[in-house]
């Protein structure tokens, strides 16, 4: 997939933020603090510093609206689970994000990002139950897959895919780097078919 047009367009603090004169699918982008939201956005689009990459976690405090060829939205969501933002931020983010995953009518595809280093977090699980009470479709993109070995990628998809064998949402889980983007294309096809659906 060619990237002609890739640009910010808005960051919303509030629903009443959201882009509201667009019929655009929408793919957003969800995950643990410093899982690699950024980092994946650029690696798909092909550029650097589309989305901003922090090494602070817990540094995007809104969801971020990029368009792309004006035909798609990809939407940078605020992490979860970054310990120093307080109770009052992370109130105000929950509600945030629950009010777009439940009721964003352009939402078409989430891709979850999960660390492929570790286990999931039980945060991560709770956010893979919040996809399924939405009803929305998902992609478990399992990050940072150059930093391990292919037999340690392979085991922990496969521990994704049990965990999530009951799961009505779940479309694919699928390891990525940024380093490599040997799966770009694969991400690239799902978000075209679920766009287009």
């Amino acid at each position: 997939m060619h990237v002609n047009d890739a640009q910010f367009l808005i960051g919303a603090t509030k629903p009443e933020h959201f882009p509201a004169a667009t019929t655009l699918p929408e793919v957003a982008f969800i995950g643990r603090s410093n899982v690699g939201k950024s980092s994946l956005i650029n690696s798909i689009v092909r550029r650097k510093n589309l989305a901003h990459v922090s090494g602070t976690p817990g540094k995007t405090q809104q969801i971020n609206f990029f368009g792309v060829n004006h035909q798609w939205m990809l939407v940078d969501c605020p992490g979860f689970g970054y310990a120093k933002v307080s109770q009052t931020e992370r109130k105000a983010w929950k509600s945030l994000m629950h009010q777009y995953l439940h009721e964003r009518e352009q939402l078409r595809m989430v891709c979850q990002l999960i660390d492929i280093r570790h286990d999931p977090s039980d945060l991560d699980m709770a956010m893979i139950e919040e996809l399924e009470l939405a009803t929305r479709r998902y992609v478990l993109v399992l990050t940072k897959k150059d930093k391990i070995s292919p037999t340690a990628a392979a085991e922990r998809k496969a521990q994704l895919t049990e965990a999530t064998q009951y799961c009505a949402g779940c479309i694919d889980i699928l390891p990525y780097s940024v380093v490599t983007n040997d799966t770009r294309d694969n991400l690239w096809a799902m978000l075209k078919r679920e766009c287009s659906l």
